[in-house]
């Protein structure tokens, strides 16, 4: 594999996570909003009942529009990834930990195992960033 096709692969890893998970804020902020429990989805708990809560972290509407935020910018890293920026690439790593701290929080499985592999290809694919 060359190293733009690495890096686009972990661009797509981006918006998927990106999309996958923050399209979700939208309905769970409404929600918050008018009063009612974060939405189930696919028999989960959209942002919710995870460890932010175990240890006195409510889902609120601030914290969600912040994962929200979070979510943006991973598509934005993507975005810069598939035209092999550098920006993309330090966007990316910088996010790591932001992310990190939502995916435990919330008790979201996936994002992490894409976040290593993604990690891994920019890294692989590090020389070709302009």
């Amino acid at each position: 594999m060359t190293d733009l096709v690495l890096l686009r692969v972990a661009a797509i890893l981006h918006w998927f996570v990106a999309v996958g998970f923050g399209v979700f804020c939208f309905p769970a902020i409404r929600n918050l909003l008018i009063g009612r429990d974060i939405p189930i989805v696919m028999g989960f708990p959209a942002y919710g009942r995870g460890p932010f809560e175990r240890v006195g972290i409510p889902t609120t509407v601030p914290l969600l529009a912040a994962f929200l935020m979070v979510s943006i910018l991973e598509a934005v890293a993507g975005s810069l990834l598939w035209g092999g920026y550098m920006s993309g690439a330090i966007l990316a790593l910088v996010l790591l930990p932001v992310g990190g701290v939502f995916w435990w929080g919330f008790a979201l499985p996936i994002p992490p195992i894409l976040a290593f592999i993604w990690t891994m290809l920019i890294l692989l694919g590090w020389q070709t960033l302009g």
